[in-house]
């Protein structure tokens, strides 16, 4: 095959976008197919480490990210009850460590930043894949209408729930995690001052952590709460809730962080489910991005890293091998399956570091928390070379 290859990616998200800039530079025909009437983005913030922003520059809207996000000079870890500080993470250092820094992004423009820098993509809004089929020098793309959308590549870039995934490899069987959890978006200059939330924060409780930061340059706060219960199972980012319920389910924590939440205007509500990664990435000519083939816990603020670094490589795979596609798929499913499975099994680890109900372990894990800080070192349990120092650009050299 020598003419331009056309790629048809499912899902219209950051990995989705990000796996179409790519190719695009490329040259690549590229179609997007959203079963979205609009590329409209819920309200939630997103955590970008330094692994994304590289990720980033290799797609050449890595300052353009940065002027719409924020970075904080430190983030720090606070007791549940008493608001001590535990430990404070050097956030400032990443530039100098990683060559990049750490950011915190509103989802809806990091998502504008990657809409805008695209050219020649064709978007097929309100189209809602149903099925996919691989043939052995393509594959098509079913649509609910009854329309179909031919390539000589599929990309499953349509997330946790993926349609794609389960068209090629089956259905999965997700485990709930005992976890509730709730997110907020709060207006910062209505929040009185004497509220701890100048900087980033976790709290760490039994049974439970929240974390909130500045996203727009500091014009929102964005918060997000985790306990366990087992009293809640949608999985669901969308179902509305009323503060109350945060109210209940965090009653005795420090009065500033529940002064915090009423600040909120709406609560949505999720059951925090975990799949295992597939085994398999790739089946004929159709492959899978991002959530699709590596769902993970939030726990180390890396979904959106990963399907940001699976984009940049999938498109130098195809780069490399030309017409020889089905090479440059198992390539890409190589280079990037085991850093995936990585990045899902040290998640799942800081899940249960994160929500200790002994107060003795509580209390080893903050020992060893303020330790770190003590003697200068910078590489926290939230910062490590393997995560954080990858840079995807000097990979593919």
């Amino acid at each position: 095959m020598t003419r331009t290859p056309r790629i048809a990616i499912v899902g219209g998200g950051v990995g989705g976008l990000a796996a179409a800039l790519a190719l695009e530079r490329q040259r690549a025909e590229i179609v997007i197919c959203e079963q979205s009437p609009a590329l409209n983005e819920i309200g939630a913030g997103l955590n970008l480490s330094p692994n994304a922003l590289m990720a980033l520059r290799v797609l050449g809207v890595e300052d353009a990210v940065i002027a719409r996000g924020s970075e904080s000079d430190f983030m720090v870890i606070r007791n549940w009850k008493s608001g001590r500080i535990i430990s404070r993470m050097r956030r400032g250092a990443f530039r100098q460590q990683f060559g990049a820094p750490n950011l915190t992004v509103h989802r809806a423009d990091l998502l504008d930043v990657l809409r805008r820098a695209l050219k020649t993509v064709d978007f097929r809004l309100g189209a809602r894949c149903i099925a996919v089929e691989a043939y052995d020098r393509g594959a098509v793309a079913r649509l609910a209408d009854g329309g179909e959308i031919e390539a000589d590549i599929i990309v499953g870039a349509d997330g946790i729930h993926s349609v794609v995934r389960e068209s090629v490899f089956g259905p999965d069987a997700p485990r709930f995690t005992g976890c509730i959890c709730w997110r907020g978006m709060a207006t910062a200059s209505a929040v009185p001052r004497d509220i701890a939330i100048a900087e980033g924060a976790m709290w760490m409780g039994p049974h439970g952590h929240v974390v909130h930061y500045p996203v727009r340059r500091g014009e929102l706060i964005n918060i997000v709460a985790h306990f366990d219960s087992d009293s809640w199972t949608e999985e669901s980012w969308t179902r509305e809730c009323d503060v109350s319920e945060l109210m209940t389910s965090y009653a005795g924590w420090h009065p500033d962080l529940l002064s915090l939440y009423p600040y909120s205007a709406r609560w949505y509500k999720w059951a925090l489910y975990d799949r295992d990664p597939v085994e398999r990435w790739s089946k004929g000519r159709v492959t899978l991005l991002g959530d699709s083939a590596h769902a993970m816990l939030p726990y180390l603020g890396q979904g959106a890293a990963m399907a940001i670094e699976d984009a940049c490589v999938l498109s130098a795979a195809i780069a490399r091998y030309g017409a020889d596609l089905d090479a440059a798929l198992l390539a890409y499913e190589r280079l990037r399956a085991p850093r995936a499975r990585a990045a899902v099994l040290g998640s799942r680890e800081r899940a249960r570091e994160n929500h200790l109900a002994s107060p003795w372990a509580q209390l080893k894990r903050d020992v060893k928390f303020a330790l770190r800080e003590r003697f200068g070192r910078d590489k926290t349990v939230f910062q490590t070379a393997w995560l954080y120092g990858y840079d995807v650009g000097r990979e593919l050299q």
